[in-house]
């Protein structure tokens, strides 16, 4: 059985609709696919039904955006309900901050680029949580960087003088509510220093200690050495150890099915899922962010 359970959609910064991710699933042979779209669960109705249509198993999911000491932290959520008034108040703030901090930007670039925000939101699809992806896809598209992966290595790099900053939740505390909105966490690419700085052994200590499940221990931007080393660290924490593409389409290069989840540690994670095993496949209400 091969697992994937970090991917992208439209309903945040991957280029095919989440119905497109399921496909592509289907085509590159994965039997179990989880839809993981930035602080948003906007597409798990669309994937959940492509995914009985198919035949692939979906696992709803989230990636929420933190920050602690000033370090990025993305945090993998699946099984929550959708529906949690606190966790969705938690996200709401998260989304309306992003799409501020991305404004910011564009006014920033507009006088050396050009670059307009009605450009940026032509890349934004529905109501997808707006990102520095959709600003560089606007950058790309007028030509003024080459791919994503230009745009996010200058004009949007944390050293650029047009980047800012956003406000995002503290991990612990998106970890409690995720547990209280009867999801399971694991802490997304945790040691992928190529990206910036991470956090420490002792930050994820403490993240255990308030719920964490896992780490994403098999992803593209760690070395052989951040691998060997988080696998140590989940073995000493008691932590599921997983794998997994973060798939956004043609926004990355990232191939699904790249890394993959063991069988059985999914079937761990969704076992410490709250009762039911989260939300069902009618996602049981309102689905925040849509």
């Amino acid at each position: 059985m091969r697992i994937d359970l970090h991917t992208h959609s439209t309903a945040s910064d991957g280029t095919e609709p989440p119905s497109g991710v399921v496909e592509s699933a289907a085509r590159a042979g994965l039997d179990v696919v989880a839809l993981t779209d930035h602080d948003t669960t906007s597409g798990w109705v669309e994937a959940l039904a492509a995914g009985e249509r198919l035949g692939v198993r979906v696992v709803p999911g989230m990636e929420v955006s933190c920050l602690v000491r000033g370090v990025s932290v993305h945090l993998l959520s699946y099984w929550q309900d959708p529906a949690d008034a606190a966790l969705g108040g938690m996200l709401d703030a998260s989304r309306t901050s992003r799409r501020t901090r991305a404004r910011r930007m564009v006014e920033r670039l507009t006088a050396d680029t050009g670059l307009r925000w009605d450009d940026v939101l032509e890349h934004v699809h529905g109501q997808a949580t707006i990102g520095r992806p959709h600003i560089a896809d606007a950058l790309v598209a007028a030509g003024i960087v080459g791919d994503r992966d230009e745009a996010f290595a200058t004009l949007l790099s944390g050293s650029s003088p047009y980047f800012v900053p956003h406000t995002a939740p503290d991990p612990l505390e998106a970890i409690t509510l995720v547990r209280a909105a009867g999801g399971v966490p694991v802490l997304a690419h945790p040691a992928a220093s190529k990206r910036g700085s991470c956090v420490g052994d002792a930050e994820v200590e403490a993240m255990v200690e308030s719920g964490l499940a896992g780490l994403e221990v098999d992803h593209r931007d760690h070395s052989d050495a951040e691998r060997r080393h988080l696998r140590d660290l989940a073995r000493s924490l008691d932590l599921l150890v997983t794998g997994s593409s973060d798939y956004h389409g043609t926004g990355k290069r990232n191939l699904l099915g790249e890394n993959t989840t063991d069988p059985e540690v999914l079937e761990q994670l969704h076992a410490r899922a709250g009762a039911g095993g989260g939300a069902p496949a009618s996602t049981g209400g309102e689905v925040r962010g849509a």
